[in-house]
């Protein structure tokens, strides 16, 4: 698997006029366990966040979960038969099945089946991705800090 993301980043110029900063291919990827690719598009640190200044905050080095009042976004795909990884983060976290289908486990018995094109909002709870098809799931992630 090999993630190939194009991220396309806007901003204003010093006369407020709107143009495009970053138009790449994302390039802060991770393997974080066998089964699992990841891309961080953009990361944000502050509430409200900052919308000047150049920095590429998908650049960043950055933990699962924001930093307080900080927000993440990334793609990851799963492969087929992706390690297991059961977690929980303090946020709230909207989902979009970009393609393919893959099973969120919750509490043991308790799992969702996803499609291509299904959203979730996750909003604090134990889960675990598990792919148990034959082609990869990619989904887009967007973690806001919660309390």
């Amino acid at each position: 698997m090999a993630l190939h993301i194009r991220r396309v980043v806007t901003t204003n110029d010093q006369n407020g006029k709107a143009h495009v900063l970053i138009d790449d291919v994302a390039g802060n990827l991770a393997n974080p366990r066998p089964g699992v690719d990841t891309a961080l598009i953009w990361n944000t640190d502050t509430a409200p966040p900052a919308v000047t200044g150049g920095e590429d905050a998908g650049a960043r080095t950055i933990a699962r979960a924001p930093v307080k009042n900080g927000t993440i976004f990334r793609i990851i795909e799963f492969g087929p038969n992706n390690e297991s990884d059961s977690h929980v983060t303090q946020t709230i976290d909207y989902a979009l099945i970009l393609k393919g289908e893959i099973d969120m486990e919750l509490e043991p018995g308790n799992e969702v089946h996803l499609r291509e094109g299904d959203v979730l909002v996750q909003r604090a709870t134990v889960h675990n991705w598990r792919n148990h098809g034959t082609e990869p799931c990619m989904i887009a992630f967007i973690l806001i800090d919660a309390q």
